[in-house]
């Protein structure tokens, strides 16, 4: 009999406790609408980094852009003043000509061998941006009857875009570019073939190269990333704008 009223007793305990519990509020994170249920990416923060800037780096090679590097008339820019008579450009130029007139004998300078290395992906603090670097290796290969032989140059410049997204009034979102230019310092000039020329040549010939090669590279950059970004996958799209228009991280692994 005592085991009976006990056991009636306990039933009853737990029974009150059950409609306590349920009175009480759940637990953080729990009740909540999913990520998918909110129209955001249901995994932000798995592979979307890597994928974007693979897919970024696919679209720049498809594109074309390695033979474009490579086709720049370099030497008819040089000798023309970089394309402008009285800009900044030209007038460094028409100051080195003039003191160390041997710069008019370059008889060719070729890009060759240029490289897309692998991509940088950094997020602003605010969330709402991604700053993709873009670095690039080449090769620059001068004849000119000073040196006696052919002088070799490697180079290398990091091409910094700003990605943004946005969202129309229809509810489309798409990925835009916004300020896309070459990262300051970050061009470096360096004698490869062992040969020592005229160092008052290599000087000139690397002043003109640094003002120059950066506007030259970044103006076919950047038209193609804003080319690449229209032709992404519409799911990595909308799962890389979701993010950024709601300011949530984007996981980058390092």
């Amino acid at each position: 009999m005592f085991l009976v009223g006990s056991l009636v007793v306990l039933c009853g305990l737990l029974a009150q406790s059950s409609a306590q519990l349920a009175g009480l509020p759940l637990p953080l994170g729990q009740g909540l609408p999913s990520p998918l249920d909110q129209g955001l990416p249901s995994n932000p923060t798995g592979h979307l980094a890597g994928s974007f800037t693979d897919a970024l780096s696919d679209g720049l090679l498809a594109g074309g852009l390695l033979g474009s590097l490579e086709n720049i008339p370099l030497l008819d820019i040089i000798k023309s003043g970089g394309g402008t008579s009285s800009g900044l450009v030209g007038g460094l130029l028409g100051k080195l000509t003039s003191s160390i007139p041997f710069l008019n004998n370059i008889l060719d300078i070729k890009i060759t061998d240029p490289q897309l290395l692998e991509l940088g992906l950094v997020q602003s603090p605010d969330g709402h941006r991604l700053y993709v670097t873009i670095p690039l290796g080449l090769r620059l290969k001068v004849k000119t009857p000073l040196v006696g032989n052919l002088l070799e140059l490697a180079v290398k410049l990091n091409i910094t875009s700003e990605i943004l997204a946005v969202k129309t009034n229809q509810g489309r979102i798409h990925l835009v570019l916004g300020d896309c230019t070459h990262s300051p310092g970050s061009l470096q000039i360096i004698l490869l073939n062992g040969s020592t020329p005229i160092q008052s040549f290599l000087d000139s010939l690397t002043a003109i190269l640094t003002k120059v090669l950066p506007d030259l590279v970044q103006g076919k950059v950047c038209p193609l990333v804003n080319a690449v970004l229209s032709h992404l996958d519409v799911t990595l799209v909308h799962d890389i704008a979701e993010l950024l228009i709601h300011g949530l991280k984007v996981v980058i692994k390092v």
